[in-house]
């Protein structure tokens, strides 16, 4: 049964733990909506100062609103329009420090300052992406990136 164990080490241990801990929660599992479940779960556990962590998943030529922890939210994002639209579109991971400051931001929730999009490429499709939103400006960072977008690759294996 898998057990969470409590983050203790310096940040970068703390997310190399954090990824160890999903390859041992996922990689039994066949289930790609129990382990996209599971994924959103265990980082909304792992991260602070978040209000939202999920997955919008490709629906053709829109995201369509996958697994998550938080509020309700859009349920479906054309590709090229907001972050995750742009992330999808681009296939590149979309750091925004100031969501206010994005061109055609999408709001889902008032509350969000700042955001962070993983595009999510299987077979070199875009499968989706990972979208972690804050309250806070400029939440996330370099490390925080690197080692995001280490767990999508991780995740990626097993969906």
């Amino acid at each position: 049964m898998f057990q969470v164990e409590h983050y203790k080490g310096n940040r970068e241990e703390n997310y190399q733990l954090l990824i160890k801990q999903l390859r041992s929660l996922i990689e039994d599992e066949k289930s790609e909506i129990a382990n996209l479940a599971n994924a959103s779960s265990l980082l909304n556990q792992f991260l602070d100062t978040i209000n939202w962590v999920g997955f919008y998943l490709n629906d053709g030529n829109e995201l369509v609103l996958g697994p998550f922890q938080g509020l309700p939210a859009c349920v479906r994002i054309p590709f090229g329009r907001g972050v995750c639209g742009t992330a999808a579109q681009n296939k590149t991971t979309e750091r925004v420090a100031d969501v206010n400051q994005f061109p055609g931001h999408i709001a889902c929730d008032s509350a969000s300052k700042s955001e962070i999009v993983i595009p999510i490429i299987k077979d070199g499709n875009v499968y989706g992406v990972l979208d972690i939103d804050s309250p806070v400006t400029n939440r996330f960072d370099e490390i925080d990136q690197k080692y995001l977008e280490e767990f999508v690759a991780v995740l990626t294996q097993y969906i």
